[in-house]
C-alpha cells in the first residue's frame, strides 16, 4: 500500500485485546484526588523505588464545568506514592516546575530505574520548539536535568540497563518538513555513552508498519525485559477528519491506541514481534467521554511483577490516569 493512500485511509471500530483487563478501581488517579485543583491529571510515569511504587503525574489546569483550559505554562508535574500500585498517596503539592525563561511548560514524564537511581524523561515546550530531556533524582524533590535535546522531539523513553555498553532510548522525533509537511511521525532509537550526548540514531517504527495507525507512532512506556525480549507499549494515532466535536475542543479528529512489541535484546532497533490490532484501544466510559480529549489511550508506565503480572499505567481522555493488567506470557504471544 502507497504511503499517500495510507495517510488519507480511514481505520474503522478499534478493540482491545482480550488478554489485556482494565482494574475495577478505574480510574485510579482523577483531579479530584489531587489537593491542589488541576482539571487533568494523566500520561504518568510509574515506577517501582525503593520499595514503592511512584508515580509521576502530569497536572493540566482549567475550568472541568466551562471545558476551558488555562495556558500551557500552568501545566506542572505532581508525585504520588503506594504501595501496592492501585491505591496511591499523592503529595501536597506538586514535585516540579521547570522556572526557565525559555521553557514554557514541562510535561508527559516518564520513570526508569537504573542502578538504583530514578531517571526521568520529559516533554519541554519551549520558545523555539518542542524538545526531549532526560533528569535524574534520587528524593523527587531535586531533579538534575543531563540532557535535552534540540527541537522538535519528545515522547522519550529508556531501557533499564545498558545495551551493548551503551543507555538506549526511543524517541518520536517530529520530521514535519522531511515527511510531507503533515503529521507523520515514528518511532526512532538512539544511544549514549552517558546519558548526556546521544546518537546512533536508527528507525524502530514507521507509521506504515502499524495498520491501526495513519498518523504517528510513539514510544509509551519504557521498556521491560524478559527473557525472549524488551517488551515495550507504544502509541498509534489515527486520524478521520469526519470526527466532530469530541471532548473539549471544538474539534478533535484523532484517536490514540496502545500497541505491543517486542524488541531484540541485543539489537533493540530490530523488532522481533509486533502485535498487528491494539492492546488497548478507547472502549470504556472513562476514555470515550467527559475528556479533553475524547478517544485518547496513553500508555505511560510498565511494571513486570515477579509473578508474572504486567501492570500497564496510561492516561485516558487526557483527563484520568488508569491501569490495565495482562499477563506477560499472554503479551508475548500477541507479540510473536
Amino acid at each position: 500500500m502507497s504511503m499517500s493512500r495510507k495517510m488519507n485511509e480511514t481505520i474503522g471500530p478499534l478493540h482491545s485485546s482480550p488478554v489485556i483487563r482494565r482494574h475495577p478501581a478505574n480510574p485510579l488517579l482523577t483531579p479530584k484526588d489531587v489537593p491542589y485543583g488541576p482539571a487533568m491529571v494523566f500520561n504518568a510515569g510509574v515506577a517501582k523505588y525503593e520499595g514503592k511504587y511512584v508515580m509521576v503525574f502530569r497536572n493540566d489546569y482549567g475550568d472541568a464545568e466551562a471545558e476551558t483550559i488555562e495556558p500551557a505554562g500552568t501545566t506542572n508535574l505532581g508525585l504520588a506514592w503506594s504501595d501496592d500500585g492501585v491505591h496511591w498517596d499523592v503529595q501536597a503539592s506538586p514535585v516540579w516546575s521547570w522556572n526557565d525563561e525559555e521553557v514554557v511548560r514541562v510535561y508527559d514524564p516518564r520513570l526508569t530505574v537504573i542502578g538504583g537511581r530514578c531517571y526521568m524523561c520529559f516533554a519541554v515546550d519551549t520558545k523555539h520548539g518542542v524538545r526531549g530531556g532526560i533528569a535524574v533524582t534520587d528524593d523527587f524533590r531535586r531533579f538534575e536535568v543531563l540532557s535535552m535535546s534540540v527541537p522538535d522531539n519528545r515522547n522519550m523513553v529508556l531501557f533499564p540497563e545498558r545495551i551493548g555498553g551503551k543507555y538506549v532510548r526511543l524517541e518520536r522525533p517530529f520530521p514535519v518538513y522531511g515527511r510531507g509537511g503533515v503529521d507523520r511521525f515514528d518511532t526512532w532509537l538512539s544511544d549514549s555513552p552517558d546519558l548526556r550526548y546521544w546518537g546512533g540514531s536508527k528507525l524502530v517504527l514507521g507509521v506504515e508498519d502499524v495498520p491501526f495507525a495513519n498518523d504517528k507512532v510513539g514510544p509509551g512506556a519504557p521498556p521491560v525485559k524478559t527473557a525472549k525480549g524488551w517488551l515495550t507499549t507504544f502509541h498509534a494515532v489515527d486520524i478521520d477528519r469526519s470526527r466532530g466535536k469530541n471532548g473539549w475542543e471544538p474539534s478533535w479528529k484523532k484517536r490514540y491506541s496502545a500497541g505491543i512489541m517486542l524488541l531484540d535484546l541485543d539489537d533493540p532497533s530490530r523488532i522481533a514481534g509486533m502485535s498487528k490490532s491494539p492492546l488497548l484501544a478507547p472502549e470504556a466510559a472513562y476514555e470515550t467521554s467527559g475528556g479533553f480529549r475524547n478517544d485518547v489511550i496513553f500508555p505511560g508506565g510498565m511494571i513486570l511483577e515477579p509473578s508474572g503480572e504486567v501492570k500497564i499505567y496510561y492516561g485516558a481522555a487526557d483527563t484520568v490516569e488508569c491501569l490495565a493488567t495482562a499477563d506477560v506470557d499472554d503479551l508475548l504471544r500477541l507479540c510473536l
